[in-house]
């Protein structure tokens, strides 16, 4: 199965606050916001929307092809991806900017406050899908993942008008987007990702009910947090998958791209919803126990010791075919 991966591609800066951010909030006074937190820790991590969830396939011995804009300062991360098995020969260089910089502060209840300059990312609304189509052949599907939001209205349109099944994941560029522009987005998705608050979001800035929402695709997955994900297509019975036990909560940075990196692997490998949701919930449980969103690691036997932990044998017996020897995660 040929997938796209369009979006973000950034460098992440990991700051944790050892406190509560609603400690800082004063009820009535919040028209007139002013705070400021010492953090404990900084640490610099790859990531980007597009970049997460191309790791996290490849992790799982899949190609996926990355479509983004990234800056003068590649090489390295190009060479990172491309040892974990990302194509990235169709990525935009911008020979003046650099890479978009996230910057998210985390407190003990795993809240997050985030920033994000898009820098070279500005750069992916020049991107054109046909030339990437006619080199790689027609994509079974194209996620499109927080990007540039021209370059992401543009993707959808591309995939309209070729007929390519595409997922929608605007993720944290709900903020920016507006009604007409979600709308532009979600249009005719075989796939809707979006976690509850994005949900709501959604509904609010498009006007849309949620049934109307949902008829607009064909099949929505809204992640729970904690709660796990619930998986909606039309005409069959709510699929409701759980997390695994985390052996530890250390940052939720990426933990939903990792969740989709499992559930785009489990599609091409032709596995039901469920197992999809299943691999996902499965490694974004491994994006949460470290600190950034492409530092995890685990081996078949592992991988496949947890899954079994956490669904039963005959969902790992399913999962267990695909998974190859040599997985390095």
């Amino acid at each position: 199965m040929r997938i796209g991966v369009a979006g973000s591609v950034g460098n992440d800066h990991l700051m944790t606050f050892e406190g509560k951010f609603k400690d800082s909030l004063v009820d009535g006074a919040l028209t007139n916001v002013s705070l400021s937190f010492l953090v404990d820790s900084l640490e610099i991590r790859r990531g980007g929307c597009a970049a997460n969830i191309s790791f996290g396939m490849g992790a799982l011995g899949l190609t996926p092809i990355l479509i983004a804009a990234v800056g003068k300062d590649w090489p390295d991360y190009d060479a990172w991806l491309k040892r974990h098995g990302v194509d990235t020969s169709h990525v935009k260089i911008s020979q003046t900017l650099y890479t978009a910089t996230f910057m998210v502060t985390t407190d003990l209840e795993h809240n997050q406050i985030a920033s994000f300059f898009p820098g070279a990312m500005s750069e992916a609304r020049e991107i054109e899908l046909t030339p990437i189509i006619e080199k790689v052949g027609n994509l079974d599907l194209l996620i499109i993942s927080p990007d540039d939001p021209q370059a992401m209205i543009r993707y959808s349109e591309t995939a309209r008008q070729f007929g390519i099944a595409f997922a929608a994941d605007p993720s944290q560029q709900l903020a920016r987007m507006d009604g007409r522009e979600i709308k532009l987005l979600i249009q005719g998705a075989k796939y809707l990702f979006l976690n509850e608050y994005e949900l709501a979001l959604t509904l609010q800035k498009t006007g849309w009910s949620d049934s109307e929402l949902f008829d607009q695709v064909e099949i929505r997955v809204t992640t729970l947090g904690s709660q796990g994900a619930r998986i909606e297509e039309h005409g069959k019975e709510t699929i409701n998958v759980a997390t695994p036990k985390e052996r530890a909560k250390v940052d939720p940075t990426g933990v939903g791209d990792n969740f989709r990196s499992g559930f785009l692997a489990g599609l091409s490998w032709g596995l039901s919803h469920e197992r999809c949701a299943q691999i996902g919930s499965l490694l974004a449980t491994y994006c949460l126990e470290n600190k950034g969103t492409q530092e995890y690691r685990f081996n078949k036997d592992e991988f496949l010791e947890r899954f079994t932990e956490a669904y039963g044998n005959l969902a790992a017996a399913e999962v267990e075919p695909h998974l190859h020897p040599s997985l390095i995660g």
